[in-house]
């Protein structure tokens, strides 16, 4: 398959059982991989206050679902703000929640067509900063994945042992 197969979608509140599956199966894929300081080893739908949390930012952000054949593949919610680990840009801004691919699809370029799909959407919303954090362990693997993707590394933060990084990307 290739990028042209992925299609990517508007979602809503009728897609939290698919986001929480795809970021279930994230959790799996990662820990398959030996990285388990980014989500934990537990599924996400197994913690109440994580379900709790990723229902409250896809009911008020803006999710959007990567599809490959018509199957749920990929999953980013932009929100008009950072978690509240992160301070909030100085600006206008739109910040990528939430961002994972099904480890069924992994490979495809589902997680690079959203983030493409991301950046689009908020040059069109008329914004031009677009955020993202993320987990900064692991050799930096996901730090440099989303420089490979044109974001800018800015503020690094912590979160109990939790080594996180913000990155940006004018649009």
């Amino acid at each position: 398959m290739n990028s042209e197969a992925i299609t990517i979608r508007r979602g809503g509140p009728a897609d939290l059982p698919a986001v929480l599956a795809i970021l279930d199966s994230a959790v799996v894929w990662l820990n398959g991989r030996g990285i388990t300081a980014q989500w934990g080893t537990d599924p996400f739908t197994t913690r109440p206050a994580t379900v709790e949390l990723v229902e409250r930012v896809v009911t008020e952000g803006s999710p959007w679902i990567a599809e490959v054949d018509g199957v749920p593949a990929g999953t980013l919610t932009l929100t008009p703000h950072p978690g509240t680990y992160v301070p909030p840009a100085a600006e206008p801004e739109r910040y990528v929640r939430f961002l994972a691919t099904d480890g069924r699809f992994h490979g495809l370029g589902v997680g690079a067509a959203l983030l493409a799909h991301a950046a689009e959407e908020t040059r069109h919303e008329g914004v031009s900063l677009l955020r993202v954090d993320c987990f900064a362990g692991s050799e930096g693997r996901l730090v440099a994945y989303y420089e490979r993707q044109g974001f800018t590394r800015t503020d690094p933060f912590t979160v109990g042992e939790w080594p996180g990084q913000v990155l940006e990307m004018r649009v």
